[in-house]
């Protein structure tokens, strides 16, 4: 494996049984009759003999107790030094969106570089943050360690596609939330399409169906156009954010407990 291609994990540390009534937005104009769903709770690394990179961090023990409830099957920074994956070796974290599924152990990682978008980070620590209907999707310990990241000249924000580390590039295409990621890891057949929220399903992308929570429809149907371009070519591989599929799309890390599957 070269220094601009990597090896791809999807981790998986949790899942929620729930009902797609309540995962896609508006559910009822499809006139389906409504069916369960698992939510699962993912966090992924990008590394090679170089570099190894997280690509978000999952949510912590302290948030979970709050949260709806969930089936617990990994801890996610005991998960990543199994991995040999340490924070004290600072590896670079991007943060795909500020949700508390998405950034919660990030002070785990006191010294990496954090990858994340202009307008996530503005909108978060902007004036429109603490309204409910946005405020109930993070924490604001969170937000207030996303600051002092900032403050500690350790954030790296962007505003356009960026090549952050060789062979992997962020892409933000907002919809779900105002700066939301896609990261885009070349691998040894092609690319590994991180999409993280911009589509927490598969059938979003393949039916232009939104979930429930977003703060730009319109963005949202974008940014599935932006996927299904990023994918459309052999080799070049979705993976969805939250999706239980993916434990089926891609084989099993051997020796990872089951938790985990490698993408490329």
């Amino acid at each position: 494996m070269s220094g601009t291609t990597y090896e791809v994990l999807a981790i998986r540390y949790g899942t929620r049984a729930t009902s797609r009534a309540a995962t896609f937005f508006n559910h009822h104009v499809y006139r389906e009759a409504d069916s369960p769903i698992d939510l699962d709770f993912y966090l992924w690394v990008a590394r090679n003999d170089q570099r190894t990179v997280v690509i978000d961090t999952g949510y912590n023990a302290a948030t979970k107790a709050h949260r709806l409830p969930r089936v617990e099957l990994a801890d996610p920074l005991a998960t990543l030094a199994a991995l040999n994956v340490r924070a004290e070796a600072s590896p670079q974290v991007i943060i795909t969106h500020a949700h508390y599924d998405h950034m919660g152990n990030l002070d785990a990682f006191p010294s990496s570089e954090v990858v994340i978008a202009q307008a996530e980070f503005d909108f978060w620590t902007g004036p429109y943050a603490d309204r409910p209907q946005f405020a109930c999707t993070v924490e604001e310990n969170e937000i207030a360690h996303l600051r002092e990241v900032r403050a500690q000249g350790r954030a790296t924000l962007v505003e356009r596609a960026t090549q952050v580390a060789p062979g992997i590039e962020v892409i933000p295409v907002g919809g779900h939330t105002p700066g939301q990621l896609v990261v885009r890891v070349a691998t040894e057949t092609g690319h590994a399409v991180l999409a993280s929220d911009a589509a927490h399903f598969y059938e979003e992308v393949d039916l232009d169906r939104p979930f429930t929570y977003l703060t730009d429809l319109t963005g949202t149907y974008r940014a599935y156009e932006q996927l299904r371009e990023m994918t459309g070519e052999p080799g070049e591989v979705l993976v969805a954010g939250h999706d239980a599929d993916v434990m089926r799309r891609f084989p099993p890390l051997l020796g990872a407990g089951g938790q985990v599957v490698r993408v490329g």
